[in-house]
């Protein structure tokens, strides 16, 4: 027993760690490049606050959800491992229902951060938050900001149910309560 609480935890563990890399290059790429208004990268380098405060806040955000999304499949791999024998569905099956419960937590994440923001956008238009923000105005990006924080803290509470709902969860063995 000692050992599969071990193991995990190791796969957990190995989990977070490669999902953080993979979760901080996909966002920081798909916003960078996704973003109409105006260069974000090249504005990073040179210095703009606001910009770089935003894009933070999004990379944050959207681990928030894959991490709804990675409690699914570290859900799925403890129950796989305290009951390997009685498993109806081989490994292989339950390690693509967990990349599935991953990759929709990711997709997710950025169709929920880019809707909020576009939104935002579109009821503030006589801001023009895209122009605001490449002049590093601070106060634009401390605002879009907490209006990516304000939707992650909504919308990922639903996550964990809309990835079963969209990705079922295999069932593994059968617990007799009562005869």
């Amino acid at each position: 027993m000692f050992l599969i609480r071990l193991f995990s935890s190791l796969f957990e563990f190995l989990l977070a760690v490669v999902m953080s890399g993979v979760v901080i290059c996909v966002t920081y790429r798909i916003f960078i490049k996704a973003n109409p208004d105006f260069d974000m990268q090249a504005e990073i380098k040179k210095g703009n606050v606001a910009t770089g405060l935003l894009v933070g806040v999004i990379i944050i955000c959207s681990s928030v959800f894959v991490e709804k999304g990675m409690s699914s499949v570290v859900s799925m791999a403890r129950l796989y491992s305290a009951l390997p024998a009685q498993s109806p569905i081989p490994l292989w099956h339950l390690a693509l229902v967990g990349l599935g419960h991953l990759v929709v937590s990711l997709m997710l994440a950025v169709v929920t951060i880019s809707l909020t923001l576009r939104m935002f956008g579109r009821f503030t238009s006589e801001m023009q938050d895209g122009k605001e923000l490449q002049k590093g105005n601070v106060a634009m990006g401390i605002l879009l900001s907490s209006v990516v924080i304000v939707a992650t803290f909504y919308v990922s509470g639903g996550l964990s149910a809309m990835s079963r709902a969209l990705i079922p969860q295999p069932s593994i063995g059968r617990i007799e309560i009562q005869k």
